[in-house]
C-alpha cells in the first residue's frame, strides 16, 4: 500500500512537470511586473503593499544604467536560467528544478526613471515551492550587486 501511494505521488510530480513546460511568463501589465497570486510560490518586487509577495528591488548606479541588461543576462545564465525573451527594459527566464523538471518563471524590468530592477519569480504550477523562488530572487539580486561593484572597481583601476 504504501509503494502504491509512493508511486502515484511521484507519478502526479511528474506529471505536475511535464504541465508546467507549457505556458510562458506572464509580461508586463502596464509597464510593470505583473502582480503575484494568492499563493506562496511567487515573490515580486514591484507592489510594496503586497507585504508576503515583496522584495525590495534592485538600485541600480547610475554609472552602470548603460549595462544594467547586460549584468542582467550574465546574472541570468550564470545561476542556470534560459533567457526567453527579451528588450531594452524587460527579460523573460526561465529556469527548471534538476529532478522532476518543474518550470518558473523569471522576469526583470529596468525603471530607468528611478534606476531600479525590479524582480519577480513565480512557479508556473502548484501551490508551495518551499521558498525556491525567493532563494532564486534573491540569489540574482546578490549576483546583480557583486556584478556591478566588480565593474565598478575594474574601471577605476
Amino acid at each position: 500500500m504504501v509503494i502504491t501511494v509512493a508511486l502515484f505521488v511521484i507519478s502526479l510530480l511528474f506529471i505536475m512537470a511535464w504541465l508546467s513546460k507549457s505556458g510562458h511568463a506572464p509580461g508586463l501589465s502596464n509597464d510593470s511586473l505583473t502582480p503575484c497570486p494568492n499563493k506562496p510560490n511567487c515573490i515580486c518586487s514591484e507592489y510594496d503593499q503586497d507585504t508576503p509577495h515583496y522584495l525590495a528591488p534592485l538600485p541600480i548606479p547610475a554609472a552602470k544604467m548603460p549595462s544594467a541588461m547586460h549584468a542582467i543576462e550574465v546574472s541570468i545564465t550564470s545561476l542556470g536560467g534560459e533567457i526567453q525573451t527579451q528588450d531594452d527594459h524587460y527579460l523573460a527566464a526561465t529556469f527548471s528544478s534538476s529532478f522532476f523538471g518543474f518550470i518558473d518563471d523569471v522576469e526583470l524590468r529596468i525603471d530607468s526613471d528611478k534606476h531600479l530592477i525590479h524582480i519577480r519569480s513565480a512557479a508556473r504550477i502548484g501551490h508551495s515551492d518551499f521558498g525556491v523562488n525567493q532563494k532564486r530572487a534573491h540569489a540574482l539580486k546578490a549576483s546583480l550587486r557583486q556584478h556591478f561593484e566588480q565593474t565598478a572597481n575594474s574601471s577605476s583601476s
